[in-house]
């Protein structure tokens, strides 16, 4: 080596620190870079798992409120055989006596305002009996379910929704059945004999004969 070559080489500097400076600040660069791109990633997929967990959550709550929305509507109407237990909030409205291999099958729905229901069939809470029909039902009769309300005449032997009282009676309502008014109760009202108290009333001992066309009634107080 020459004297000018060891003059053009910087002092206490290696001859291989030169050409090794830019590579390894390449490389670190490079891994900042990698990093940076791998925590990006990173982010991006724990952005989408919560979109997908929010859209799932989403889509369950809509079928939720679908099925709420729809309610009673939801349930379908279905031939079972004799003997099968009626669903609750279901009511019976028809009879064919050929299903069921001979034995019989009746037609289970949903209760609604205003349907005739076969004799026998259960009597959903709040609904009374308004009128009946002896051709019905292939024959079986039915009769014809209501919600309960104020004023309404309900045939002999139908339930009588809590808070009301009867307060007249007519022998040849419901074909030939006889039926009662049906009141709310109020402090004051003539109810007839055998009328259901509700409670917080009761009954003094004035009793008219000649009220609910004969059956006699009882005035209603307050307790």
């Amino acid at each position: 080596m020459s004297i000018g070559e060891r003059q053009s080489r910087p002092r206490g500097v290696p001859g291989r620190a030169q050409s090794c400076e830019p590579a390894d600040a390449f490389r670190g660069v490079r891994r900042r870079r990698t990093g940076l791109a791998v925590a990006r990633s990173r982010i991006a997929a724990v952005i989408g798992a919560i979109a997908l967990i929010a859209a799932a959550m989403l889509a369950g709550t809509a079928g939720t409120a679908a099925a709420t929305e729809r309610g009673p509507q939801a349930a379908a109407a279905v031939w079972a055989c004799s003997g099968t237990p009626v669903p609750a909030g279901y009511v019976i409205t028809d009879f064919n006596r050929d299903l069921c291999d001979g034995r019989g099958a009746w037609y289970h729905q949903p209760a609604s305002d205003g349907i005739w229901a076969c004799s026998g069939s259960p009597i959903v809470p709040g609904y009374v009996l308004t009128n009946y029909n002896r051709d019905l039902c292939n024959g079986k009769s039915a009769w014809y379910h209501e919600l309960a309300s104020d004023g309404v005449w309900a045939c002999s032997g139908s339930p009588v929704a809590p808070g009301y009282v009867l307060t007249n009676y007519n022998n040849d309502l419901c074909n030939g059945k006889s039926a009662w008014y049906h009141s709310r109760a109020y402090s004051g009202a003539w109810v007839c004999t055998g009328s259901p108290i509700p409670p917080g009333y009761r009954t003094t001992t004035s009793n008219n004969r000649d009220l609910c066309n004969g059956k006699g009634a009882w005035y209603l107080v307050r307790v």
